[in-house]
């Protein structure tokens, strides 16, 4: 199962329409994971428009979005692969330890918030961060996630950038 991950599209502001080497991404996708900060649900229709969309709310997501279908937290299996969703995951310090207690059954917890693209393994935990493929910050690229899953492991994960 090929699974693209995105956060913090910051739509309208940044995300006016699907970047066009996000798009390529999605045309292969067998599903879409956004860890908040879409900010219109107008993007989650057109993501859906690519594979079946999983969502959580940010920090700037109102009603619209959790109209769509957006929770504070998710969890979810996919391909045998027990997967949880939160968009803030704290500080750095410490964030795998507390992701572990909110989610003690999670084999991957999908997070978003900071833009900082992140892959991080520890203790049986992998959490990863897309970053932004729109509103970069301070980070070299805009970035998103594909995640390669198959019969209960991750076969693979890479952070890939997408717009200059």
């Amino acid at each position: 199962m090929r699974i693209v991950v995105l956060s913090d599209t910051h739509a309208p502001r940044f995300w006016k329409s699907c970047p066009p080497r996000v798009a390529d991404r999605l045309r292969t996708a067998d599903r879409i994971l956004h860890a908040g900060d879409v900010c219109t649900a107008g993007v989650l229709d057109e993501l859906a428009a690519y594979a079946p969309v999983s969502v959580v709310l940010g920090n700037n997501d109102g009603p619209e979005v959790a109209a769509w279908g957006a929770p504070e937290t998710l969890e979810l299996e996919l391909a045998g692969v027990r997967v949880a969703m939160i968009h803030d995951a704290g500080p750095a310090a410490g964030r795998v330890r507390r992701m572990r207690r909110r989610f003690p059954a999670a084999d991957l917890v999908v997070y978003g918030h900071s833009h900082i693209p992140m892959d991080v393994t520890e203790d049986g935990l992998r959490i990863f961060n897309p970053g932004s493929p729109t509103d970069k910050r301070r980070q070299p690229h805009g970035t998103l996630g594909v995640l390669e899953l198959d019969a209960g492991r991750i076969v693979s994960a890479h952070i890939l950038p997408v717009t200059g």
